[in-house]
Parts: structure tokens; sequence; C-alpha cells
């Protein structure tokens, strides 16, 4: 065994079993544990926050335009769909548009009463967002002939009317004459997010158009998706004041507010708790370097008495703590992305839907945030490796060495 390997086996204590081996084991898990951590907690908060927005986004866009007028009802009044369109278009930052109109409604049953907003959408101007929310039956039709008869419900309200995929069911719209059509059930969706579930029935717009008696050309409003959602509030300024004086402009931030709000809390809390876990992994490093300098006292001077200087003594440790904080990274590594895959393709941890808003744990994979979170653990654990090997330039030979 030549010397610089007997010295790397003299700092772990592997030659002789003793307390540094068991210590040293201990701050390999610690880091392997934390690295994992972070990476499974960040997978998951980017999977909540982009599972839940896209729900939200699948309703109302990034930005809604419609008529300004002081009227509250979700009923608004009607504007021009294509001039309105053709403007929006003119920004570099809008990716698509739809139009929509809404109009409220009861829906009577047999056995049940509720009341309801049935949402019209346009597919000429795109697949709508709605279809990754269909949970059963099929998607809607747009024939080119006539309105569609066809209607989506939620599974709330479906469960609520007893109604399934197939049924048909009567909508009474409270209006001058009032109007009653009857709509077929052809698919239900959850979101899981109660401000929608609970209210939305989705449909063809040219029913609306036709209860309001309103032209093709007629719409209550447009949704428009963003290239870049970060970029939502000056997008949105550069469009208001670019649009005409009569339109009203909502960001979805503003409409559900309660839910970014929300989401906004979980990065602070997810921030606070990696800051605990670095500080954790950290602190185990360093008390790992202090031990292994206190039980190699007498080995430290010897060397120097050889006349080994401090940064030659201090390098062997600080490369031990090094070797250490790798082969912890790799193995959280391993643990936490092994855990992302299993969970992203089997999904063995579910959810409740109703105080989660989705049915299973979800994972975002962002090879960024991995490569920074590994990169932060580094940077850290080598402060925390290089800082107790400055204890060895206190070490004196005389004191240190001990003659049995």
């Amino acid at each position: 065994m030549n010397i610089s390997r007997y010295i790397s086996n003299k700092i772990d204590g592997a030659d002789t079993g003793s307390f540094t081996s068991s210590v040293t084991k201990i701050a390999i898990i610690s880091i392997a544990l934390g690295v994992a951590v972070m990476i499974v907690s960040f997978a998951i908060l980017e999977g909540f926050r982009n599972e839940i927005q896209s729900k939200i986004f699948s309703f109302g866009a990034h930005l809604q335009v419609s008529k300004y007028d002081t009227n509250n009802s979700l009923e608004v009044e009607p504007i021009g769909g294509p001039r309105l369109i053709k403007d929006l278009h003119r920004f570099k930052q809008v990716k698509s548009t739809q139009s929509f109109a809404r109009k409220t409604a009861i829906i009577k049953t047999k056995e049940e009463v509720l009341g309801v907003v049935l949402k019209g959408i346009d597919e000429q101007d795109g697949p709508s967002p709605m279809r990754t929310n269909l949970v059963a039956g099929k998607f809607l039709s747009f024939p080119d002939s006539a309105a569609s008869t066809d209607v989506l419900l939620s599974r709330k309200v479906a469960d609520k009317l007893r109604l399934k995929v197939g049924d048909e069911a009567l909508f009474y719209f409270i209006q001058n004459p009032p109007r009653v059509r009857k709509f077929n059930v052809k698919g239900i969706y959850q979101t899981g997010l109660d401000e929608f579930d609970e209210v939305y029935i989705i449909g063809d717009i040219r029913q609306i158009r036709e209860l309001n008696a309103w032209p093709d050309s007629l719409v209550g409003g447009v949704e428009v998706v963003l290239k870049d959602f970060n970029q939502l509030d000056p997008v949105s300024d550069h469009m208001y004041e670019n649009l005409r004086y009569d339109l009203k402009l909502d960001k979805i931030t503003d409409q559900y507010a309660q839910l970014f709000d929300w989401l906004k809390l979980l990065n602070r809390n997810v921030v606070i708790f990696l800051i605990l876990i670095i500080f954790v992994a950290t602190f185990n490093m360093v008390a790992t370097i202090f031990i292994m300098i206190l039980e190699r006292t007498n080995m430290i001077g010897v060397l120097k008495a050889l006349g080994a200087t401090d940064n030659q003594i201090r390098s062997m440790f600080f490369y031990r703590g090094l070797s250490l904080t790798l082969r912890g990274m790799v193995y959280g590594n391993l643990i936490g992305l092994g855990f992302c895959a299993i969970q992203y393709y089997f999904h063995p941890i579910p959810l409740d839907p109703e105080n989660y808003y989705m049915d299973r744990v979800p994972i975002f994979w962002d090879p960024t945030m991995v490569v920074i979170l590994n990169v932060a653990t580094f940077l850290t654990s080598l402060l925390a490796v290089l800082i107790p090997t400055y204890l060895i330039s206190r070490i004196r030979p005389v004191a240190a060495i001990k003659f049995d």
C-alpha cells in the first residue's frame, strides 16, 4: 500500500473500523438524502404548479378580452369576433386565441334542478385546451351545418344531476321570452377546481348565438394564450394601451387570485424547507471533517514533524471531504430521479382530488433545476469541507505526538 492510500485510509478510519468510518457513512447518507429530497420536492412542486395552471388556462387562457360595461353578470355584451381576433394577432406575444360566449341556465332532470353557466366555445379558432380535462365520453363535435346539441358536464354536475354520457337534459334559459333546449351529454370533464366544476357546462358557441339572436360574427369575448406566461404583466399592459377604448382586458391571475396566491405560498414554503435541508447536510459535513481531524491529531503531528506543511495536510482532508460529497450526490441523484421516474410512469402515490385538485402526485421534469440543485449542493459542501480544515494550522507537532 502506497503512502497516499495509507493516509487516506487513516483519515477515513477504514483500516481500523473506528468511529470516524461510521461518521463518514452518516455524512454520505445525509448528503444523499438531502439531494434526493430537494430533487423530489422541486419536481413535485413544479408538477403541482403546472398541473393547476394548465387546468386554469384550459378555462380562461392567459387573458380574456371582452366588451367593457358596468354589468358584473357572466353574460357580457357581444363584440365583433373576426375583427378583434385580427387585432390581437398583431401582438407578437400572442400565441393563439379562442372565441367564447356565456349564458346562464337551469338544468332540470326528473329528480334534480341545478343552476349552471353554459360556456360556448368555437373550435374554428383551434382545438380547445379543455380536451385535456376529459375523463369520460368524447369531446364535442362541431358540424358545419348547424349548432351542436352536445355538451360537456363536469363530474360534480353529472353526479348531482345523476347524468351519464349519452343522457339528455333540458336547459331552461331565463330570458324574454324564456327558451328551452334539449342537450345531449357527449362527455364528462374534471379539473378538480370547484370554481369551474360546480358551475360550467361546455357547449357550442352557435347555440348561444341562436339564443341571443346574434349573427355569426359576434362573440362574448376572446381568450388569449401568450407565448410566455411569465411575461403576462408587461404584455397585458402593452395590449391594454393599444386596444380599443371600449374593450376590457382581464388577466387570469386577477380572476383567480386565490389560486395563484396559494401557488406563491407553496413556493415560499418549499424554499424555506430546502434551505433547512442544505443547512443540515452542511452541518453534518462540517462535523464529519472536525471528527476526522480530532481523531487524527496524532497523525497530523507526525506528518508535521516529518516536514509536511499545513496546506499539504489540509488538502488531504479537503479532497477526502470532496470525495464524500460527490459520492453522496451521486447516490442522492439516483434516489431522487429514480423516485420521480417511478411516480411519473407508474403513479404509485395517489391523491384525493377533492383536496389536491388532482388524483396523483404530479412530477415535472426540469433538467435545469436539477443541475442548479447539484451545483448549489456542491458549492455549499465545498465551503463546509474547507472551513474545519483550518483547524490543522493550530495543531502543534510537540503537543500532538504522544508516546506510549
